[in-house]
């Protein structure tokens, strides 16, 4: 019994030093930048930096390979990086290009495969890949350096002499947007600044060499003994992060404005006025989710709706209501792009309320285009032929006929006629009105005549 009690004690001792060993590892998280930079990757980085925290990982490493992606995206998580409260180190493998170059320079430490590159920054036009105009480049040129000179500066002693220098010279950063900045030996005023891992490592942009995460994270960062952790994006993140890219939303913004002047043009509550708030509702949620858009933004739009639907159906025609109700709709769907607390705008950047700007705008001008495509197109030969009456109406009349081929025909009284009232004639229910006085229900009458759509009646 003493032995059985003695293996038991030993077994749960056993198990609990194993417990506090591993509690005692290092937890490294991992967060895989694998893609263009833009809305999935930063909510990749922010959930993944939330995460970290929780678990009291001892650091964050972005497993990192990208030709680069928004400008804008790219600027959130750099700065997330910034204020992380833990270490966040970066291993590019293979390409840390442009958006992807700006990242990296971020975080507390890179390391590079020795195939791998960092560099060439500068802005293009996404859509034609052409350089975008200088205001761009030196907006990039600026962050640029911001993010290499957020790294302060090193003292060293050379024959003697205290020198200080910065960690990641900001002119290097510069050279990777503008190819007008020269750096001796590796980039002349013909070319922007691509480093090899090797080059990166001459000029303080590359703490180390590895070839996998595990020996980024056991020969550079010291960790023999370590526990990694991943973080995997869900399902409903990869949708959220579609639904928050800015063309996604510009499309949507188009089916708002679109559904609404359709409705307007053709009130009641049918296909346009549905299409308008399926996409208002993948529009906002997404953004209530992430915490853009707060309660009286979204209270603003559905207040416009409110509005809108007032002008239609209260008071027909397009006044006050309308255009007040429309000025709500589009200031919800910018406020809603825009980080402000109850309509606090201090400190927000210039950059989050531009990109609002012209998101919405370019909705906008996409659902014009739409209004006028859709304008062109319905009625005719295609898909939209029978969303409209055609021209020929040939053999159409814009009344019912029957009731004055009924003339001369006997039925009863459904209600008093006092003088108007209701009569069944042949089963059906008409409009009548008596030309002799009161008629009682049930009694028996005959049209006489039929002017201006009404049934002239008599008792008989």
């Amino acid at each position: 019994m003493k032995k059985i009690s003695f293996t038991f004690l030993l077994f749960l001792h056993l198990i609990s030093f194993d417990i506090i060993a591993q509690d005692s590892k290092p937890i490294i998280y991992r967060i895989n930048i694998m893609e263009n930079i833009g809305s999935n990757t930063w909510i990749y980085l922010r959930n993944g930096l939330h995460e970290a925290q929780l678990k009291n990982a001892d650091a964050v490493l972005l497993d990192m390979n990208t030709y680069g992606g928004g400008v804008l995206e790219a600027d959130s998580m750099r700065t997330a990086i910034l204020n992380s409260k833990i270490p966040v180190y970066v291993f590019i493998d293979v390409n840390a290009a442009s958006a992807g170059a700006l990242i990296a320079i971020a975080c507390d430490s890179i390391y590079m495969k020795n195939s791998s590159s960092i560099g060439a920054a500068t802005v293009v036009d996404g859509s034609t890949g052409a350089k975008a105009p200088d205001k761009y480049q030196s907006y990039m040129r600026g962050i640029m350096r911001a993010t290499a000179e957020s790294h302060g500066k090193i003292t060293i002693i050379e024959n003697g002499d205290t020198i200080s220098l910065w960690r990641r010279d900001p002119t290097i950063a510069e050279a990777m947007v503008d190819e007008r900045i020269v750096i001796p030996g590796y980039a002349d005023s013909t070319q922007i600044l691509t480093l090899t891992a090797s080059q990166a490592i001459e000029l303080g942009y590359c703490e180390g060499i590895a070839e996998s995460v595990h020996e980024v994270i056991v020969s550079q960062l010291g960790y023999n003994d370590y526990i990694l952790e991943t973080y995997n994006p869900t399902l409903y993140d990869k949708i959220k992060g579609f639904l928050t890219n800015g063309v996604v939303q510009a499309f949507l913004i188009m089916f708002i404005i679109g559904g609404i002047y359709f409705e307007l043009q053709s009130p009641g509550v049918g296909f346009p006025s549905a299409a308008a708030l399926t996409a208002a509702i993948l529009y906002f949620t997404p953004l209530y989710l992430t915490g853009y858009a707060q309660n009286w933004e979204v209270l603003l739009f559905v207040l416009g709706l409110i509005f809108i639907v007032f002008e239609i159906f209260v008071v027909p025609g397009f006044g006050v209501t309308g255009i007040l109700g429309i000025v709500l709709i589009l200031a919800s769907l910018i406020l809603a792009l825009v980080g402000n607390i109850n309509f606090n705008f201090e400190g927000l950047p210039a950059r989050e309320i531009f990109r609002a700007f012209i998101t919405v705008l370019g909705g906008m001008g996409m659902g014009i285009i739409l209004i006028i495509y859709l304008m062109s197109r319905i009625g005719k030969k295609g898909i939209f032929m029978n969303v409209a009456l055609h021209a020929d109406q040939e053999g159409y009349v814009s009344v019912p006929m029957e009731p004055k081929s009924i003339v001369g025909k006997t039925g009863f009284a459904a209600t008093v006629l006092r003088p108007s009232g209701k009569v069944n004639i042949d089963g059906e229910y008409y409009d009548a009105i008596s030309l002799r006085g009161m008629i009682e229900k049930g009694d028996e009458i005959e049209v006489k005549r039929y002017e201006n759509f009404q049934l002239y009646v008599v008792r008989k």
